[in-house]
């Protein structure tokens, strides 16, 4: 953020000096994120929760939303350059039942041959 100083009257500079100490102080007041998020994955926890449960997504690992990213078609935001935290895998290896793929990234391996064996990606799901 840029703001021409050269171009503000004295009333102006007077109130975006105002302005930020008064922003200044509420950051001040405010916890660290690490504390907020480590108290809310606690109570979580504690009522037998994750945070995926209760917001819809895994908690960042940093504080990403602060960066975010322009809106995209859809109304979506961009993920890239976001961790998106761990899921539940949607799809098993009817073969090898411990492996299995969340439908992020990437198809691995051993769906992708199947698939090109003839197989469908619906005879994967995990009921």
């Amino acid at each position: 953020m840029s703001i021409d100083l050269n171009g503000l009257s004295a009333k102006e500079l007077d109130s975006l000096i105002a302005q930020a100490k008064k922003r200044r102080t509420t950051l001040a007041k405010r916890k660290p994120i690490a504390d907020v998020r480590r108290k809310l994955t606690q109570l979580a926890r504690a009522e037998g929760y994750t945070v995926a449960e209760l917001f819809g997504g895994a908690a960042p690992a940093s504080s990403n939303a602060e960066k975010g990213a322009p809106a995209k078609a859809a109304g979506r935001k961009s993920t890239k350059g976001y961790k998106l935290g761990k899921v539940a895998p949607k799809y098993r290896n009817p073969q090898n039942p411990a492996d299995t793929w969340a439908g992020r990234g990437q198809q691995p391996k051993w769906m992708s041959t199947q698939i090109a064996a003839g197989r469908k990606l619906e005879d994967f799901l995990i009921k």
